[in-house]
């Protein structure tokens, strides 16, 4: 399963888990570069669409498109994909090693076990998931199960990225000289990854100094922007760091993920073209992935539901309370405004049913404050969730902007206020 990360994005998402700057990387660490075909993740992805609107059934074009779509940071239509796979041959190790590396990248190590354990159980050897599962286990701090199946993976297709995950785990360890070494062949060859992954040893080991100028030679003036994180990166638990440098997810972050969603749009429009993005939503992937389910293996519940978010793509079945939402600050975009909460289940009703695909498994919420009803969406795990969607409202001419509740706000699905 292809599980390599670009350093710029482990980069991007930390800094922006410290409130630094805003996210600007395009998927999660877990599941990040993608160049089988030396061609982009969105070329792979169009492409694979493309085979899939003529033939559904396709099993190694589902495979592709999830592993793409893994890639480009939406782990919700690479699930999706998966799903589709394990429907068509359930007795592939394939489907479920990609929905461990799913959950995986949403940070979700326990959920991502049983899918591995599955796999091996259908014949895929260690090689072909062990960077995914090694993450796994650093991320439930088991660092030494984490290592073993890190060096297993180390003369597969994910390689690389292995050797990079074994040095940051050997760093969490304690274990400075042996994470330096084991980065040492991709540095030899001009790595850029490498390097940041080297400067992340240093912080892990804490040598924040020596930390805060490999970054700055890697990626010039990043050092003021890092420097907080690094500081506080050797008091972490080991587990927390693992969530940290792999994944962006930083303690005390707001919302709890420091995920980055992927910024490039690759709506079904990708279908036809990797670099366009159109506000037409009629080509095959919203179908395909409408009828996706999670595979129903006995060894592999489905993964938790994630918090609202719809990028171009496919939309988050949100799994949204039916009563009033816990007392904690998130992040929702506004759609309306106004003191008739009635008219805005009406404005609602009114986008929903002119925008069908775009409000798929998207409710609306009313959200009570003392000056003001708003009409709101989400929650978001991010900012750049809900930038994303916000584009999508955009292209289509509504307008929505970031709204974050107060503790005094009464949240509320429409239809029950």
């Amino acid at each position: 399963m292809r599980g390599s990360f670009t350093g710029s994005l482990r980069f991007c998402v930390l800094i922006a888990a410290c409130g630094l700057v805003p996210v600007v990387a395009t998927a999660p660490a877990a599941a990040a570069s993608y160049s089988p075909y030396a061609e982009s993740a969105a070329a792979a992805l169009a492409r694979y669409v493309r085979t899939l609107a003529g033939h559904p059934k396709d099993f190694s074009a589902l495979i592709g498109a999830g592993r793409a779509a893994l890639a480009l940071g939406d782990t919700h239509a690479a699930a999706g994909f998966f799903a589709r796979a394990d429907e068509v041959d359930p007795r592939s190790p394939l489907p479920q090693a990609g929905m461990g590396a799913v959950s995986v990248a949403n940070g979700e190590p326990n959920a991502a076990l049983p899918y591995f354990a599955r796999a091996q159980q259908l014949g895929a050897p260690i090689a072909t998931y062990g960077c995914d599962r090694g993450l796994a286990y650093d991320l439930l701090g088991q660092q030494p199960q984490a290592q073993a199946d890190y060096r297993a993976a180390l003369g597969s297709p994910d390689g690389d990225e292995a050797r990079r995950r074994l040095a940051l785990s050997l760093a969490i360890s304690g274990n400075k000289t042996a994470a330096l070494q084991a980065l040492q062949p991709l540095l030899n060859r001009g790595d850029a990854e490498a390097r940041r992954a080297q400067a992340f040893v240093l912080a892990l080991t804490g040598d924040s100094k020596a930390a805060m100028v490999a970054f700055d030679a890697a990626m010039p003036g990043s050092w003021s922007k890092i420097s907080p994180f690094l500081q506080r990166l050797p008091a972490l638990a080991s587990a927390q760091k693992a969530a940290a440098v792999n994944l962006g997810i930083f303690p005390d972050s707001a919302p709890a993920y420091a995920y980055a969603a992927p910024t490039t749009n690759y709506g079904p429009a990708a279908a036809l073209s990797s670099t366009t993005v159109s506000s037409d939503r009629l080509t095959g992937i919203d179908e395909i992935l409408r009828a996706s389910k999670p595979p129903a293996a006995s060894a592999a519940p489905a993964p938790p539901t994630q918090m609202a978010y719809a990028p171009a793509v496919a939309k988050r079945a949100a799994a949204q309370p039916q009563a009033a939402a816990p007392k904690r600050h998130r992040l929702w975009l506004q759609l309306a405004s106004g003191q008739n909460a009635d008219a805005l289940s009406g404005e609602f009703r009114r986008m929903k049913s002119k925008y069908e695909r775009l409000f798929d498994g998207i409710d609306g919420y009313v959200a009570r404050s003392d000056d003001r009803a708003r009409l709101v969406i989400g929650p978001f795990r991010g900012k750049s969730d809900a930038e994303i969607f916000a584009d999508d409202l955009h292209t289509v001419g509504l307008d929505a902007f970031s709204w974050t509740n107060s503790d005094s706000d009464r949240i509320v699905p429409l239809g029950t206020e």
